[in-house]
């Protein structure tokens, strides 16, 4: 098992999105995360992380795979319930296939229905939805970037109101 396998297996359920975050975590989204996709499973993409893959476990299953040896409880994420595979071989390759199907559908049932109505589109309509959302977006990043920050107060500001007491 590697990162491109985890990525095939990832990447042929259905509506999964890939991101890469933090610098150099791979992360696996149930829908794209601009329309409340929520992210199922990640890798570590280049060995400077804990652990070499991440992934959603459900509460059931979460302290039975934590027992085994190479399993732990992911930082950060644990009380989602998520566990971190510290190496490959921790897991045999067919149950980390079955683990991330798992993870996949626990996390799609989480979804909000609206998300799952957007998801239920066809493929031209949900990428248009979704085309529209990334300009939302952008625009209001743009908007509050070029606002000033009201509620830090410039030195200026800061010392005018101290010597105003």
């Amino acid at each position: 098992m590697d990162n491109e396998r985890i990525r095939e297996i990832c990447l042929a359920l259905p509506h999964v999105r890939e991101t890469v975050n933090w610098g150099h975590h791979l992360v696996y989204w149930v829908g794209d995360r601009e329309i409340g996709g929520k992210m199922f499973a990640m890798t570590d993409l280049d060995g400077r992380g804990i652990g070499v893959l991440w992934f959603h476990c459900g509460a059931e299953r979460f302290p039975e795979l934590v027992e085994r040896e190479g399993i732990v409880a992911s930082p950060y994420l644990a009380k989602a319930h998520w566990v971190t595979i510290e190496r490959w071989d921790a897991l045999r390759p067919r149950e980390t296939e079955e683990e991330l199907r798992r993870a996949h559908a626990l996390i799609y049932e989480k979804l909000p229905s609206k998300t799952k109505a957007l998801l239920a589109l066809p493929e031209k309509d949900r990428a248009k939805v979704i085309g529209e959302r990334r300009k939302v977006l952008a625009a209001r990043a743009n908007a509050t970037s070029r606002r000033p920050n009201s509620s830090v107060a410039s030195p200026v500001a800061r010392k005018s109101r101290n010597t105003a007491r």
